[in-house]
């Protein structure tokens, strides 16, 4: 997997999980301040649009995991 498939299933678990912490229906369901995980993963996928700067993309390259291939084609 490259740095760009990890944010996305990094951020994408985060979002799940902490609805299933935040949402009252869910038979998981602990506090409704679990949302405020969504929110912030939210803001910081935003930012990182247009800033580039992503901490979890910096703790991978640390951890050795390659950036995608320059080329768009699989």
């Amino acid at each position: 997997m490259t740095t760009n498939e990890y944010v996305r299933a990094f951020a994408g678990a985060f979002v799940l999980i902490s609805l299933a912490l935040g949402v009252e229906a869910s038979p998981i369901f602990i506090s409704k301040y679990f949302l405020w995980m969504t929110a912030f993963v939210g803001a910081n996928l935003f930012q990182s649009a247009f800033t580039g700067l992503c901490p979890l993309v910096n703790i991978l390259h640390k951890l050795g995991v390659k950036d995608e291939k320059a080329s768009c084609s699989r």
